[in-house]
């Protein structure tokens, strides 16, 4: 075999071991490692406090979106434990779920997250203290199917505006009332009826994630 021969193999086999040692990282990357998600998606400018949005892959979905008009139907509020991301979120029960499982859960790997146009005078290390510990009294409660105003049970953007109202003083998005929504669609009644038959609480007040993601005071920070 020629030097010329033996050079030209070496250097092949060398990018060969390259991108074989390259792939091999990557796939050993977790999915649920939420540092994964920081480098990939450019997260690490992210907050304590910032709320995400998305469009849930839930049977209610659909109905959420058409009701209210938005193409948001679920949304949580972000903060950093440790070296990783997690969402707080209200879904069966209320529960803490990393970034990255969260992200995956949307359609189509979808998500908006927002932040208060003032955060940095408004969501001071005290403020945040106070917003972990509102939203940790309300893990491992049901999910609110039938979206009521109190916290015995309590639904996703529900978990949100009244963190917000609690710790911050500040209401994200205008509460509206059920008879507020298109009730037409056919996916609309068929929830509106399984869940309260006859009888709908057209004056119950509600707060939307669309009514949330359209607060002025918000401004968006990352999306995907």
């Amino acid at each position: 075999m020629s030097k010329k021969s033996l050079i030209f193999i070496l250097v092949v086999i060398g990018i060969v071991a390259g991108f074989t040692v390259r792939t091999i990282s990557r796939n050993n990357i977790s999915k649920n490692d939420s540092s994964s998600i920081i480098s990939k998606n450019g997260t690490s400018e992210l907050q304590d406090g910032d709320i995400i949005f998305q469009s849930s892959k839930s049977g209610q979905s659909l109905a959420i979106q058409l009701a209210t008009n938005s193409i948001y139907s679920h949304c949580g509020i972000i903060f950093k434990e440790g070296n990783e991301y997690v969402v707080y979120e209200a879904v069966q029960p209320v529960k803490k779920t990393p970034l990255s499982q969260f992200i995956d859960r949307g359609d189509d790997d979808k998500y908006v997250v927002k932040r208060l146009s003032n955060a940095n005078q408004s969501l001071t290390p005290m403020v945040i203290s106070l917003m972990k510990t509102e939203v940790q009294k309300q893990l491992g409660k049901n999910y609110d199917l039938t979206f009521e105003w109190s916290d015995d049970k309590i639904y996703c953007s529900e978990l949100v505006w009244k963190t917000y109202q609690r710790c911050v003083g500040l209401e994200v998005g205008t509460t509206q009332h059920l008879k507020d929504f298109d009730l037409s669609h056919p996916e609309v009644k068929k929830i509106v009826e399984e869940r309260y038959g006859k009888n709908i609480p057209l004056e119950e007040t509600v707060i939307s994630p669309g009514a949330i993601f359209e607060c002025k005071q918000l401004i968006t920070v990352k999306e995907n």
